[in-house]
């Protein structure tokens, strides 16, 4: 399956990785590519961008949005909200994706105190993204947001 992954917050000698990032054209249509990722982080600081690593490479990205006012989902001022969560497609179906959700609620304790919840939205067409969420313990409460490109489900993590 996967080897032992680290999850860290983004540095500046992961900017050498972007231009090699791949996601096929299918993927790409829901998430943000990690160039669009710092880029945000640049002029948002409450967008953190974090990355994903096996035996010292970059296999994948997602960012963490921590400012409440931002988090248009849900009322929990103490929520905060996964996105953009992407693996390389030269790393994908090893097992990174899954294995990052499962370390994230405690990277979320240890660097967020305050959070109580991690909120993220999918697109109802992902099934495959869905699934993932639902086993990496994430739960649909049935609540739905209707965003720019279609329908988003709303799944929750209670920390």
């Amino acid at each position: 399956m996967t080897t032992s992954i680290i999850v860290r917050r983004f540095d500046d000698a992961d900017l050498q990785t972007i231009n090699q990032y791949t996601l096929l054209d299918e993927q790409a249509i829901y998430t943000s590519v990690p160039s669009l990722i710092v880029e945000t982080f640049q002029s948002d600081k409450c967008n953190q961008p974090f990355v994903i690593c096996s035996e010292g490479q970059v296999v994948g990205w997602f960012a963490l949005y921590t400012d409440r006012s931002g988090n248009i989902y849900t009322d929990n001022e103490k929520a905060i909200l996964l996105k953009s969560l992407s693996i390389d497609v030269r790393h994908q179906k090893k097992g990174y994706a899954l294995e990052a959700l499962r370390i994230l609620p405690a990277l979320v304790k240890e660097q967020y105190k305050d959070k109580d919840e991690i909120i993220l939205t999918v697109h109802d067409t992902n099934m495959s993204a869905i699934h993932l969420y639902k086993k990496a313990g994430f739960t649909y409460e049935n609540e739905d947001y209707d965003g720019e490109y279609g329908i988003e489900m709303i799944f929750h993590h209670r920390l």
